[in-house]
């Protein structure tokens, strides 16, 4: 394996692995902040072993072993400083014994241990009411998703500058307050649960449409959001807005197999065969929207975008999609959670239902709003309904201009493909 592949490797192993290492690690020092860092030694570490001695069988594994040793480490320096070596001895010793690279999958196990996932605990602390909502999202993706400051930047619509500085600033304000590293009990655990949901479905984002890099998709992080959005609605059966986004992601995640061509090029919603699409999957998230109705939830966002969800899912081929439905959804989720986003949607149901006039109308209001200035689906789907309307040189410099905005390799080429589509028309 030549340096560069190794790096390659050591890269992607730590955008899978990182969230569960400093989980662990921060079970074992209490600080997030000082457990993130530990977990970037190893990191470090992998970076100057795995050239020469090659990627290990388990590389998950050696991370969390390198971290943990790594944390024992700091716990010892700590004591001796603090002269409590017979004390940390014994504690040392339990910890040694219990820490181990496990990797716990099994709602059975989080039960067994009042939620027996450390990963969950992490998401809670980090989602403190101690620290604003933008902080907690901003700092549980940078732990959890183990995603850049700039994905974040990307995924918040916000400068890049700005999320480091709530990156920092949380840390510190975890560190200086003391808060404990574990889940809430019943009546605080209310208090986080908005925060917590929005940070595990942004990490599905994430995976669904990757910011940045050569990759389309990154399914590890689908994966991980949807374990942990399970063992959450296994924790708070009775939160229909729980069951609303474990729905929204099993149903979004039905669609991951059908929306690459056997080049890993992206195929849109309308182009997709149907038949790839995981109908077990389907079937799990209509069953926990159906469960998310019955708890009195339909009219919650996370519900609501279920059912958008849904519409699509029911719909045997895409000219059998119910885009009235679709649109009165919208006008639906428009009225509870309101955004230049979900208005931006809402133009691309409108533009199905009812024609592209009656979109491009929307989206046209949308081009003077501040916070879609850098986000490249807004040229993407005015360049979509210019087509239709036969406005091809307009539509060519949209896709054009949206191409510029992505950074994600994939979705560049396939909207310079529809730029030059749109030119030879």
């Amino acid at each position: 394996m030549t340096l560069a592949s190794t790096q390659k490797a050591i890269e992607a192993v730590w955008r899978i692995e990182s969230s569960r290492v400093i989980a662990h690690v921060a079970r074992v020092v209490r600080d997030v902040g000082l457990a993130e860092e530990i977990a970037q030694d190893a990191f470090v570490a992998a970076l100057e072993h795995w050239p020469q001695e090659g990627v290990p069988d388990n590389p998950g594994a050696w991370l969390m072993s390198t971290a943990k040793n790594r944390a024992l480490d700091k716990l010892r320096l700590d004591a001796l400083h603090a002269r409590k070596h017979e004390e940390l001895g014994r504690e040392l010793d339990a910890l040694e014994t219990h820490i181990v690279p496990d990797f716990v999958d099994s709602l059975d196990a989080a039960r067994a241990d009042d939620i027996g996932d450390d990963l969950l605990r992490l998401i809670f602390t980090a989602c403190h009411p101690v620290l604003s909502t933008d902080a907690r999202v901003a700092l549980t993706l940078r732990l959890i998703g183990g995603l850049t400051t700039d994905e974040i930047a990307r995924a918040f619509l916000v400068p890049e500058p700005t999320i480091a500085q709530r990156i920092v600033r949380a840390k510190r304000t975890l560190r200086a307050a003391g808060v404990p590293f574990e889940v809430p009990q019943k009546d605080a655990r209310a208090a986080r649960l908005a925060s917590v949901l929005e940070v595990i479905y942004l990490v599905f984002n994430e995976g669904y449409a990757a910011t940045a890099g050569d990759d389309w998709m990154r399914p590890a992080l689908c994966d991980e959001a949807l374990r942990v959005g399970r063992i959450l609605a296994g924790l708070t059966p009775g939160e229909s807005e729980v069951h609303g986004l474990v729905a929204l992601m099993e149903i979004q995640a039905s669609r991951t197999h059908a929306r690459v061509d056997a080049n890993g090029q992206p195929v849109l919603l309308a182009d997709q065969d149907r038949s790839r699409w995981d109908w077990l999957l389907i079937r799990r998230g209509l069953a926990a929207l159906e469960r998310a109705r019955t708890l009195g939830g339909a009219l919650g966002p996370y519900a609501l975008q279920a059912a958008l969800a849904a519409c699509h899912a029911r719909a045997r081929s895409a000219e059998e999609t119910d885009w009235v439905q679709i649109v009165a959804l919208y006008d639906a989720l428009a009225q509870i959670s309101p955004s230049p986003v979900v208005e931006l949607n809402r133009a691309v149901a409108l533009g199905m239902a009812f024609g592209p006039e009656a979109g491009l109308e929307v989206v046209d209001a949308l081009t003077a709003e501040p916070t879609l200035a850098n986000y490249h689906w807004l040229p993407s789907v005015r360049g979509d309904l210019l087509a239709k309307l036969g406005r091809t040189g307009e539509a060519r410099a949209e896709f054009e201009r949206a191409a510029a905005m992505t950074r994600n390799t994939r979705e560049r080429e396939l909207l310079l493909a529809r730029a030059r589509q749109a030119a030879s028309k």
